[in-house]
């Protein structure tokens, strides 16, 4: 089963079983019932009360744990959709936004009340909460195509702000935990922990973490929509060959 093919089927599965939030699922990171539970589970986790600062992507199954995080005083960081400008993630810091903590945890409101900033200005990461639309018990999971969980990973690796170490985890209804054996590229980013609202699986990864932007995977047209990377790729900031298209 293709990648493709594993998206759609868990698509379908999870609107039959009358699970999916709006706005849906097709093309999307999928909302689903349960979503909280998921963040309150995670709570109890030893490497989320370790951690201080985090990285939440901005989907919306993902909204309770970029609230909780806010209201438990760590610093958020969500990339600019598409990384679109050179200051492509946003800084959100509870004592900051004060009240509006909860509106800054919506895209939305990141965008309003977040501050702009480069990778090399963000501070060290602590924990990456990654969305997914399927995920295997051995870590390998699945995105919704478009690759940008992967390359804003592969960019604050190069940039220091990540770990070898740093944990990894996703949070996703139980449907989305699939047993088939998913394909995983260099690129590929794997998870330590898959948390569903009614437990929490450590992996134990089978497969290596990108360690930076694979330069060869990307096809010219990626590079030049995203300003950070045609920056870099122009003042030779990679040790990779020339892209080539896939």
């Amino acid at each position: 089963m293709t990648k493709a093919d594993l998206r759609q089927r868990v698509w379908q599965t999870l609107e039959r079983a009358g699970v999916a939030r709006f706005p849906g699922t097709v093309g999307r990171i999928p909302n689903f019932v349960g979503a909280e539970q998921a963040a309150s589970l995670l709570r109890e986790m030893a490497v989320w009360r370790r951690a201080l600062v985090v990285k939440i992507n901005a989907d919306a199954p993902q909204l309770a744990v970029r609230r909780l995080a806010l209201a438990e005083g760590k610093i958020l960081y969500l990339a600019v959709p598409q990384l679109r400008s050179e200051k492509c993630f946003l800084e959100i810091d509870p004592q900051r936004v004060g009240k509006r903590a909860a509106l800054a945890a919506s895209l939305a409101g990141a965008c309003r009340f977040g501050r702009p900033v480069s990778p090399r200005e963000m501070r060290p990461v602590d924990l990456v909460v990654c969305g997914s639309v399927a995920v295997a018990r051995d870590g390998a999971r699945v995105g919704k195509g478009g690759g940008y969980c992967d390359l804003e990973y592969g960019v604050l690796r190069e940039e220091g702000k990540l770990r070898e170490s740093t944990p990894i985890l996703t949070t996703v209804h139980p449907l989305q935990v699939v047993s088939e054996r998913i394909g995983m590229l260099p690129h590929d980013l794997p998870v330590d922990f898959v948390v569903t609202p009614t437990e929490v699986v450590a992996t134990r990864p089978a497969h290596p973490r990108p360690r930076g932007i694979y330069w060869d995977l990307l096809r010219p047209l990626r590079i030049n929509a995203i300003p950070l990377l045609r920056k870099r790729l122009r003042r030779g900031f990679t040790d990779a060959p020339a892209p080539r298209r896939l």
